[in-house]
């Protein structure tokens, strides 16, 4: 195996284990707070100060990876991770664990929106030939899908500390960020191993985005549309839904997702084949088209049987633009410009996406009809015809005739 295969799988291990702990912290988090003695509103504003902090991180880094070593900023990050977990273990007032949120890495959704992420890419990128690009991100995100979910099982572990040892449980949930801490630590250890010098093939003051400014900056623009529609469907909402218009119970829903998981997770290698042979752009406008579509589908739907072979098809599409997208991205800008593309294209879909529940919200106690998925489904396809229409001529090197 040769040196940047090494690399690549470290990233991938990193990956991984950082995976593992947002997959039980994400949910973990709210059932800590509680037990701490917050209000739900308080646990609402924690969430909502993560996400925007991590975002706002994650945009800083991107901007001005370009100046250092990729490896110091991911070591770095580790640190902040594993600071991150110690403070939750340790403190329990809302102003001082706001404040930990707010400038922390704790990832209280489902998604990978962190200061790791930019990186991560841009590395990825340098290690691996044009070719090879996408079937990368495409492993790098079914090793993050599959020990998220690994993770939420984790979720169960607190209980058990409880029945063995006669801990509280507030003292056993503090246990769980205590090892959001070592798995950070771990992390950081993977990470020594990558090139010390690692760092953008461009060195002088520039700025972040040059030529590839226009290009990145209406990719944002379409991919938060895209998020603000998937906003409507996050898993809460569905379940919610299952629950208002079939009375699925929350173990029958817990079975359903997580089968959608694992078709989510199986159709990034799928992606890899269908981008090798229609193109990346392609790829990620008619594989999403038909997921919509189902959404649209299921508010119509008489039986839950139905609503559930729905959900399934969707599940086996609506993700193969996951990695397709990262690899586009990298593909149409310069290797300095990478760190940066990554952030802007990323850090606005996180933002978008937390618009919308509310109205999802909203819309279910209003309607028990399934507004929210219809609107997403017609947003959703909005995003695809415009990213057709907009980039299909702009095309990826190893696509290039």
């Amino acid at each position: 195996m040769d040196t940047k295969s090494n690399h690549v799988n470290r990233l991938l291990v990193a990956k991984g284990l950082r995976a593992f702990g947002d997959g039980y912290v994400s949910l973990l988090l709210p059932l800590y707070l509680l037990e701490l003695g917050l209000s739900p509103l308080h646990v609402g504003i924690i969430a909502t100060v993560t996400l925007v902090g991590s975002g706002v991180l994650t945009l800083a880094v991107g901007l001005h990876a370009w100046r250092y070593h990729y490896r110091s900023l991911l070591l770095a990050a580790s640190a902040l991770m594993a600071a991150t977990g110690l403070g939750f273990a340790l403190l329990s007032d809302f102003w001082p664990l706001l404040l930990i949120a707010l400038v922390g890495t704790l990832n209280p959704s489902s998604g990978d929106v962190s200061v790791f992420l930019p990186l991560e890419h841009a590395v990825l990128s340098r290690m691996v030939s044009d070719r090879q690009r996408t079937a990368t991100f495409a492993r790098y995100s079914l090793v993050g899908s599959l020990l998220a979910a690994a993770g939420s099982l984790a979720v169960a572990l607190p209980a058990a500390l409880v029945s063995v040892s006669g801990l509280t449980s507030a003292h056993a949930m503090q246990a769980m960020f205590l090892l959001y801490t070592l798995i950070a630590c771990a992390s950081g250890l993977v990470y020594r191993g990558l090139p010390k010098a690692l760092a953008t093939e461009d060195r002088q003051p520039v700025a972040p985005l040059q030529q590839s400014k226009k290009k990145v900056y209406t990719l944002a623009a379409l991919f938060s549309l895209d998020a603000f529609a998937g906003g409507f469907v996050v898993q809460s909402m569905v379940a919610l839904w299952l629950y208002q218009r079939f009375g699925m119970s929350l173990a029958a829903a817990g079975v359903v997702f997580f089968w959608t998981g694992v078709l989510t997770a199986a159709s990034y290698l799928v992606a890899v084949r269908i981008a090798g042979r229609f193109g990346l752009v392609n790829t990620m406008v008619y594989t999403h088209i038909p997921s919509s579509l189902c959404l649209i589908l299921l508010p119509f739907v008489p039986e839950l049987g139905y609503a559930v072979a729905l959900l399934f098809v969707r599940s086996a599409l609506s993700q193969m633009d996951v990695p397709t997208r990262s690899s586009y991205v990298m593909a149409i800008v310069t290797p300095a410009e990478r760190p940066a593309a990554a952030s802007i294209t990323s850090v606005p879909r996180s933002l978008a996406s937390a618009l919308s529940p509310f109205l999802a919200g909203w819309m279910l106690g209003a309607s028990t009809f399934g507004w929210p998925l219809l609107v997403a489904g017609g947003v959703k396809i909005v995003y695809d015809l415009l990213l057709l229409a907009m980039f299909r001529k702009i095309r990826p090197p190893e696509e290039e005739v």
